[in-house]
């Protein structure tokens, strides 16, 4: 693998690591915590896909160790599912009045979303979603699962399933 496509592969994760340098110099204790634990979730997928990929090919150690590294799309997943837990948690404490627990929560969400790409308005996925109706012929709720597996890919990174999901049910309903 080539100099450029290591670069590639983990330029969203050398970010992740140039901030936490950053937040601990400047002593942001909420920054600091959030990216300590991005990074263990990221570390975690990297050993699910190290023992993977071990028990499948006869790698080198050095292979293994490049081949387990993830991806940028890779760690959007991750961090998709920590922005996930913590909507989660909020959602919770507001129902519950904790707000002593809420505002750290948010101020980890707000951190963690700084990772991610520009997300597409409603208007956008709204846009990708009826060329995709066009173009596979849905007419009814029953072909969801087509025009979700062919929008996501598109999409992916760009906005949360569930958002388009609910855009698509919304098109395909009205249809």
């Amino acid at each position: 693998m080539g100099q450029n496509a290591e670069k590639l592969k983990s330029s969203l994760k050398e970010k992740i690591f140039s901030d936490l340098k950053e937040f601990l110099k400047t002593q942001n204790e909420i920054g600091v915590q959030t990216l300590r634990l991005l990074l263990a979730s990221i570390l975690q997928k990297e050993k699910e896909k190290r023992y993977r990929l071990s028990s499948n090919k006869n790698f080198s150690e050095k292979e293994l160790a490049n081949q387990s590294q993830l991806t940028d799309d890779e760690i959007l997943e991750v961090l998709f599912s920590e922005i996930k837990k913590r909507k989660e948690v909020i959602s919770i404490y507001e129902k519950t009045r904790r707000n002593d627990l809420l505002e750290k929560e948010k101020k980890e969400l707000e951190v963690l979303e700084g990772y991610l790409p520009k997300q597409l308005t409603d208007e956008e996925i709204l846009g990708i979603l009826k060329e995709i109706i066009n173009e596979i012929k849905a007419s009814n709720l029953k072909d969801l699962g087509k025009v979700m597996a062919r929008a996501m890919p598109q999409i992916k990174g760009k906005a949360e399933g569930a958002r388009v999901s609910a855009l698509a049910k919304k098109l395909l309903s009205s249809l």
